[in-house]
């Protein structure tokens, strides 16, 4: 999932969880790996600029979390409550096989490659980069 406000999942998360009505989903247990959109376009650089990177590259940040993590820490980030848990059962019952696939299956993806050439994450951990995006300076 690459992190902006400005689109993708976070943008469509967002007015829910200012409203105090964010919550996990199904589980929580599920892994989220993530990326700010700011280190994502910098991997990508990096990765054309080194000759010496070859094969799939896994663009995400080091610190994978959990979706109950992932809302804890955004809520958090805005200042209100995440308590409204969202159901497995009720999530298929209106997105159908889309909400395994989407919502409640997990990976835990780690940037080995992009670490090993070098590169440095400017958001590596999740509660300083919704910060940043949230209340930029």
């Amino acid at each position: 999932m690459v992190l902006t406000p400005t689109g993708g999942a976070l943008a469509k998360m967002l007015p829910l969880f200012r409203l105090g009505l964010g919550g996990r989903l199904g589980s929580g247990r599920q892994w989220f790996s993530w990326i700010v959109l700011g280190d994502l376009l910098g991997a990508i650089e990096h990765v054309l600029d080194a000759p010496d990177v070859a094969g799939p590259v896994n663009a995400v940040a080091p610190g994978a979390v959990t979706n109950a993590e992932f809302t804890a820490t955004l809520a958090a980030a805005l200042r209100r409550p995440a308590f409204l848990p969202a159901p497995a059962f009720a999530l298929k019952l209106a997105l159908g096989e889309m909400a395994e696939a989407a919502l409640l299956a997990g990976a835990r993806v780690a940037p080995a490659r992009l670490l090993a050439s070098g590169f440095v994450f400017r958001w590596p951990q999740l509660a300083p980069a919704l910060r940043h995006l949230l209340n930029p300076v």
